[in-house]
């Protein structure tokens, strides 16, 4: 089972991805960013690579995203979560340079006055799937302090990815979007005993230990523990907190849960200052148990 930390290097893919029946056999997820200061991750499947948010600046996602052998002209568009600064900053850039569709819902955009003009923005309803060239999302709600947040689920002829950071409980929508996912990105943002011991004031520890704030690592277990099943091949430790949590602490919590289902799925943890490892693998459908 693996603990990857480092950077990666793939080869990089040249022009846009084809349309139709021509498709790129590769799945990928990497988190180009993971923490309280800049948010965003990369999905490739079927041909197409899609940001889930943008909180780093056009520039340090484009560094970002040299590490892993790509540039902005490589991505086809941008899904966002929620309107939170560390989660958008880069978005009206990033969508102005390279002319990217932005798919948001219509109450997230209204909290944005200062995204700019972007050419091609759609509005998705919280609970519906719409298609994205030969990608099928799904949006649930989360809770967070935010005014309607949500994750996502992706799904290709090469498996299912869910998504779902900063959101303060896990409710039985979520478990149940998240269930049969080949990846799964979630939220692991501190250890309880960490953030309680703390230097936080006593009014932010009980915004991030509340409904509408974060999942600790117990939490997050907890959610992995109704979702396990054999197909999940690879789990991404997102937001972790730099004072509140460390990545040997959540492996451990999460090593344990998978363990415990009998399960070796890798397990990468996403960093604030340069790019997680990516989850590669060729087109393999997952069968439904």
């Amino acid at each position: 089972m693996g603990f990857i930390l480092a950077a990666c290097n793939n080869f990089r893919y040249k022009g846009n991805a084809p349309q139709g029946d021509e498709r790129n056999s590769q799945l990928r997820v990497c988190l180009l960013a993971s923490g309280s200061r800049g948010n965003s991750a990369l999905i490739e499947a079927d041909g197409s690579r899609l940001l889930i948010d943008a909180g780093l600046s056009g520039v340090e996602t484009e560094r970002r995203l040299s590490t892993i052998g790509l540039t902005g002209e490589d991505l086809h568009g941008i899904l966002v979560t929620h309107e939170h600064h560390d989660h958008v900053g880069g978005i009206g850039p990033l969508a102005r340079r390279y002319d990217l569709p932005v798919h948001l819902d219509r109450l997230t955009h209204a909290s944005l006055p200062k995204l700019g003009k972007i050419k091609a923005l759609h509005h998705f309803t919280v609970g519906e799937t719409f298609s994205f060239q030969n990608l099928s999302i799904s949006s649930f709600s989360t809770t967070h302090d935010a005014v309607n947040p949500v994750g996502f689920t992706i799904e290709s002829s090469e498996g299912k990815i869910g998504f779902a950071t900063d959101l303060g409980m896990s409710t039985r929508l979520v478990a149940e979007q998240l269930k049969q996912c080949r990846v799964l990105v979630l939220e692991a943002n501190h250890d309880e005993k960490m953030l309680q011991d703390g230097p936080y004031p006593w009014d932010l520890k009980q915004r991030i230990r509340s409904r509408h704030g974060h999942l600790s690592n117990n939490e997050s277990c907890s959610l992995l523990e109704e979702i396990c099943w054999p197909g999940l091949e690879a789990i991404f430790l997102a937001h972790l907190s730099e004072e509140n949590n460390c990545p040997t602490l959540a492996v451990e919590s999460f090593r344990k849960v998978l363990g415990d289902c009998g399960l070796t799925a890798e397990i990468i943890v996403g960093q604030q200052r340069q790019a997680s490892s990516c989850f590669n693998a060729s087109a393999v459908m997952v069968s439904s148990i």
